[in-house]
């Protein structure tokens, strides 16, 4: 059966700030919990007003210690920013606090700017072009110390916290199929490459220490209401911020609109994510998620949606788990 799961970005709304943000995420993942939510994942982003979890690991933890099942993780860690062995001794500590409920994914992008990933001053000299061999020290640092090993993760060695390959294009899925491990592909909000991208890691999957066979997760936009027309409107909240990141000019999340009225060329970018989006009634959610599944073979789905009013986020993730329950 198919896994459901919420990646969560902690929306901040316009008007509001991260300190009411965070604790909206927190009442999610408690929800979700009892809603039979398998995984609630945060992701690193910098430098933007409406997104408050850039530090995930703090965020992971704080989630953590508010919730007793659900697991959480990082849908990702953008590992450039980062050394290995500091990641491996955050998340090493977030698995010893909270044993079997930790996730740790990984991608090679900055989560940011040109002028943000300078600021964040990981190396004057480390790239994205480093993330295979990044990965493999993450691992090396989370898996049991050798004897002899002069640098240790503490915490951090022998918890093997569970590495997830996060992308967007083909280069994640060959190294997930390569290094044998899950892979969570972003076609919430970049699908060009999904299908091809999915068919290369299944191809080139080697069996590992973790994973003895291929596992795919997929980012699916669910915006779920009492009908139709309801979801429509509020999911513009989060279609008219996604314009405003793709034209660079990021901000909080706005307000839902009557007759929202995209242009010809934004109107296609929003027609590029309907083959990965429910949007609107249990039914219509349902049929959204079943052909999507039908047509990709996920073995999970992590399902994402911004709302500008949380109580209404709230029935959306609650809609969307009755419609993933009759599936």
């Amino acid at each position: 059966m198919t896994r459901f799961s919420i990646l969560d970005l902690a929306p901040v709304n316009q008007g509001s700030t991260p300190a009411e943000a965070l604790p909206h995420s927190l009442d999610l993942a408690q929800h979700a919990e009892r809603w039979g939510y398998y995984r609630y994942w945060v992701a690193e982003h910098h430098n933007m007003t409406g997104i408050a979890s850039a530090a995930t690991s703090v965020v992971i933890g704080y989630l953590a210690a508010g919730t007793s099942s659900i697991r959480l993780g990082s849908g990702g860690i953008m590992l450039p920013n980062h050394s290995p062995l500091v990641i491996a001794e955050q998340f090493g500590t977030l698995a010893s606090l909270y044993p079997d409920r930790i996730d740790l994914g990984v991608g090679r992008a900055p989560g940011t700017d040109q002028n943000t990933a300078h600021a964040l001053r990981r190396t004057l000299s480390g790239s994205a072009e480093d993330f295979p061999s990044d990965v493999v020290e993450l691992q090396y640092f989370l898996n049991d110390a050798q004897p002899g090993q002069v640098v240790r993760a503490v915490p951090g060695a022998g918890t093997r916290v569970p590495l997830w390959i996060l992308g967007s294009s083909l280069f994640g899925a060959q190294l997930a199929g390569m290094l044998g491990l899950p892979f969570a592909f972003a076609s919430h909000f970049a699908p060009a490459d999904m299908l091809r991208a999915l068919e290369v890691y299944r191809q080139r999957f080697k069996p590992s220490e973790q994973l003895a066979a291929p596992y795919v997760m997929l980012g699916f936009n669910v915006c779920a209401a009492e009908s139709d027309a309801e979801a429509q409107y509020l999911r513009t909240s989060s279609l008219q911020s996604l314009l405003k990141l793709r034209s660079g000019t990021p901000g909080q999340l706005p307000p839902p609109v009557e007759n929202f009225a995209p242009t010809a060329a934004e109107q296609a970018m929003i027609a590029q994510m309907r083959q990965c989006s429910g949007v609107g009634s249990v039914a219509t959610v349902g049929k959204a998620m079943e052909d999507f599944i039908s047509q990709t073979g996920a073995d999970e789905l992590i399902l994402v949606g911004a709302i500008y009013d949380h109580k209404k986020r709230l029935r959306s993730f609650e809609l969307a788990a009755e419609a993933a329950s009759n599936l």
